[in-house]
């Protein structure tokens, strides 16, 4: 898997201050999107364990409140294996953390492990989920923490312990 960018400090992407994986791929490939360059998956450079250590290591400063996996697209079939690879390690190590993932599939696709191999593996250990993709004809600059008013934030246990989507409500005004 490539990545576009490690950001150190992102306010824009989840509540509190955070550090946000932006990975390289993307086969939604929306019209509008902020990030169309992550589209190639050969875009960036390759992620690997340094780039899981430095993660790690600006994560774990107290004013940092989580990670967000952005892209590109986190769910890609392709980048589901070292994106769970990541996910895990921060579990294991700054339990403490919030993890959320923007992606362009549904909620209801990833629970269903309709997308690539590791697709429910990886929604397991997310807290929060923006899902849906991009829709310019939607756009409302207004939102907190989406683009387009057809993207949800879901709270992620309780969607899954429920068998059908809970919004995280806190983050939807």
């Amino acid at each position: 898997m490539n990545y576009a960018d490690i950001k150190r400090v992102d306010v824009a992407n989840g509540p509190g201050v955070r550090v946000s994986l932006f990975v390289s791929g993307c086969t939604h490939r929306c019209e509008g999107c902020f990030n169309p360059e992550t589209w190639d998956f050969d875009y960036g450079k390759p992620f690997g364990e340094g780039e899981v250590q430095t993660i790690l290591a600006l994560l774990d400063k107290s004013h940092i409140r989580g990670l967000s996996l952005l892209g590109g697209e986190p769910f890609e079939p392709q980048n589901q294996g070292p994106v769970l690879d990541l996910v895990r390690r921060v579990r294991e190590s700054l339990p403490r953390k919030d993890i959320w993932c923007y992606t362009g599939y549904l909620f209801e696709q990833l629970a269903a492990g309709g997308v690539g191999a590791h697709s429910r593996s990886l929604l397991e250990m997310l807290d929060v989920l923006v899902d849906g993709p991009f829709v310019q004809e939607k756009k409302n600059l207004a939102l907190a923490f989406r683009g387009s008013e057809n993207q949800r934030i879901l709270d992620v246990p309780a969607s899954l312990r429920a068998g059908e989507v809970r919004l995280a409500e806190e983050y939807m005004a």
